[in-house]
């Protein structure tokens, strides 16, 4: 194969080492693996040693987080090019991290090496941000869950009354308890709001038995949600700080249906402002997992699942495609009632979400509001079509159609 970079290198990195692979084919073909710590110093001594063998491009594979301080030292003064480890792979039976830097420096001399996309410095901080919020969102409720174990296991049937054990009803009883109190009527009596009305059911689900073991558990949890929340509030305001310089491309989101602002920055967030970076709104639905795979064999299409990819901008989308699908006279309604009667849910929900990601490709890439397409789209696309099934089904049905075409 034709030779398209011909001073370039190939990098195995690990947590501790990194292992360099230097060819040249010019002036004379020239081969040369080394070892590095990667430390600030082993780091900046591979970069030396890189010049020093004139290397104009250097490929690494995206490995866990290892990569991120290789990048940072390296970037300015190289073209770097990351690549996704499962379009790198080597050859089975030849796994060293010797044969793996050689193999990289190999691909990338024909240029068969994909850079993946690596958003700017401040995407990367908003996108750390928004991942520490999710955790943090999920750790309250596992907590959650803990302290609706702790009830069952005191026989405190509370949660099958009360909608959210940590809402203000809830709170106040849950510290009345952990303070002492036993009496279900009084415990009741701390309702507020629409808890009010289920007071029977209340003195019901409290009457258990409540043991300072599960006080000072109950404590526990509730003392470790305080400091949680306290830290989510840290999060969300450090997000709108990093949100600041982009807040307007974001809140252009919000104008599509199920798109709320946690979502909107989480797409930002993921794919950054600037789309110029992917050439259509295809290779940005292909880049998030959103699309069926190429598999086929003797002219079969063995499979169209969706291919692996990265889970937080996936599972949000789809979260969003639900809360979409739900939105009355809609486009994005139709698209998923339509696509459910022919593929199912799943398939439906990924192909609304699909098209969410495109009109997010468009809209930050244009700077425009989203502009519904409406109900009625696909029939008015497809009229003909859709006369000559309604017409099937009621033959099917046992009715005689005729039909006469309004003036």
């Amino acid at each position: 194969m034709e030779v398209t970079f011909p001073r370039r290198a190939g990098l195995d990195i690990n947590k501790d080492v990194v292992v360099a692979c230097v060819r040249c084919v010019s002036p004379l073909r020239h081969q040369e693996v080394c070892s590095f710590a990667t430390t600030t110093s082993g780091l900046v001594a591979l970069g030396d040693w890189l010049e020093s063998h004139g290397c104009t491009h250097v490929a690494m594979e995206a490995t866990g987080v290892y990569w991120k301080p290789v990048r940072h030292l390296l970037e300015d003064r190289f073209e770097l090019l990351l690549a996704n480890a499962q379009n790198i792979r080597n050859v089975p039976g030849r796994k060293t991290d010797v044969n793996d830097a050689m193999w990289i420096a190999d691909l990338l001399a024909c240029g068969l090496v994909r850079g993946s996309f690596v958003p700017p410095a401040p995407i990367q901080e908003l996108r750390d941000l928004t991942r520490t919020r999710k955790q943090l969102v999920r750790e309250i409720s596992q907590h959650t869950l803990r302290i609706q174990n702790v009830l069952e296991d005191a026989n405190v049937k509370v949660a099958s009354v009360l909608s959210s054990i940590l809402g203000t009803s809830g709170r106040t009883m849950l510290d009345a308890t952990i303070a002492g109190e036993e009496d279900p009527e009084r415990l009741a009596e701390l309702a507020v709001g629409t808890a009010r009305k289920k007071k029977a059911a209340l003195v019901e689900a409290l009457r258990g038995r409540v043991t300072p073991h599960h006080r000072s558990m109950l404590q526990l949890h509730l003392n470790v949600i305080a400091a949680l929340e306290a830290a989510l509030a840290d999060v969300d305001a450090s997000v709108g700080k990093s949100l600041a310089p982009i807040r307007a491309r974001a809140e252009t989101l919000t104008t599509m249906p199920g798109v709320s602002d946690l979502v909107a920055q989480v797409i930002v967030a993921k794919i950054g402002v600037d789309m110029s970076l992917f050439p259509t709104a295809g290779h940005l639905i292909s880049w998030a997992g959103l699309c069926p795979r190429n598999d086929e064999s003797a002219g079969k299409s063995r499979s169209t699942r969706v291919r692996k990819s990265g889970t937080w901008l996936k599972t949000t989308l789809v979260t969003a495609a639900w809360a979409a699908a739900r939105t009355k006279d809609s486009y994005l309604q139709a698209q998923f009632f339509r696509l459910r009667a022919l593929r199912g849910a799943k398939k439906a929900i990924l192909a609304v979400a699909a098209s969410m990601l495109a009109a997010a490709y468009y809209m930050l890439r244009d700077g425009v509001d989203y502009r519904d397409l409406g109900p009625h789209h696909f029939d008015h696309r497809e009229k003909t079509k859709t006369i000559k099934r309604l017409v099937q089904r009621l033959n099917d049905l046992g009715c005689e159609v005729v039909l006469t075409h309004a003036a």
